[in-house]
């Protein structure tokens, strides 16, 4: 388990085995606040597993998880993306025909216990456009808080998904 508090993410000996082919082999790795890291490889060399690992939707075969010194290999995946420990997939995964606050304001809905009801009133949703704007603003999407999500270049399409992320 990591002893030091910069230490976020944490795997031992990681291994993803199926049926004989070893997809991911004994990968051990720490990853510390404000560090950026890279997986790279050629096709099949088990990225995309590694990354199932780490979010849970794939079970290790054997080795640890570590996110914040807790243990976290056998935790389910929505507990996973409750703690942050989340990703996004190649392609984007917006709402398209929402604006960007809209789109944010959808992943804040589970906040209120309201989840995913789209057709709530404009005046009940309208308490969660403050925190929407904060998580805009961490993505620097704030000037286009107004602007349909299909509208947006991909690369600001992928910082919405960031946004979202974080309620």
């Amino acid at each position: 388990m990591a002893l030091n508090e910069d230490v976020i993410l944490e795997t031992h000996s990681l291994v993803k085995d199926f049926n004989g082919f070893v997809a991911v082999d004994g990968v051990s790795v720490q990853v510390r606040s404000g560090e950026i890291h890279a997986l790279i490889g050629p096709n099949g060399a088990g990225k995309t597993t590694f990354f199932n690992l780490l979010t849970k939707f794939l079970q290790p075969t054997s080795g640890t998880i570590f996110f914040r010194g807790k243990n976290i290999t056998r935790e389910k995946p929505a507990d996973i993306a409750r703690r942050g420990v989340v990703r996004s997939f190649q392609i984007c995964a917006v709402f398209p025909h929402l604006t960007v606050l809209e789109n944010v304001r959808v992943a804040l809905q589970r906040n209120l216990g309201t989840s995913f009801y789209f057709w709530r009133s404009e005046k009940s949703l309208g308490k969660l456009d403050r925190r929407a704007a904060e998580l805009l603003a961490e993505v620097h999407l704030e000037r286009w808080a107004r602007t349909v999500a299909a509208d947006l270049p991909y690369g600001r399409k992928r910082a919405l998904e960031l946004g979202r992320l974080w309620p």
